[in-house]
């Protein structure tokens, strides 16, 4: 085993939560500039994961700004990810959701899923 693929495969791959096509997450990415860093926010719905359990998994992210549609593919173990949030879980049939790209308006949303969360008790 070369020393790429040595350094790569120690790199964790459990600081991030487990997401899938159709759920709309937030990805909290590095952007440095003249010497300065800072976190810039990307929240949108995942439209395909590639090469699952692998070092070079990537996966698509798409949102639609003005009405102008922004995709963006990520590698999941780039360091200028700083860390990822589910926002919502949705429910899709398919693993590549493609489709979006035609969809407009009320026609490209995902359905969702609702997640009960368990009681949770504050200490005082």
């Amino acid at each position: 085993m070369d020393l790429a693929s040595k350094a790569l495969s120690t790199v964790s791959r459990n600081r991030f939560p487990k997401f899938k096509a159709g759920d709309t997450i937030d990805v909290s990415l590095k952007i440095s500039k003249g010497g300065k860093e800072r976190i810039q926010h990307f929240k949108g719905i995942v439209i395909q994961r590639r090469h699952p359990n692998t070092n070079g998994e990537t996966f698509t992210v798409r949102k639609t700004v003005d009405g102008v549609a922004v995709e963006r593919i990520l590698p999941i173990l780039s360091p200028i990810i700083d860390k990822i949030e589910v926002v919502q879980y949705g429910v899709v049939r398919r693993a590549r959701l493609f489709y979006l790209r035609n969809l407009k308006g009320k026609n490209a949303r995902v359905k969702q899923k609702f997640i009960k969360k368990e009681n949770i008790v504050a200490e005082a």
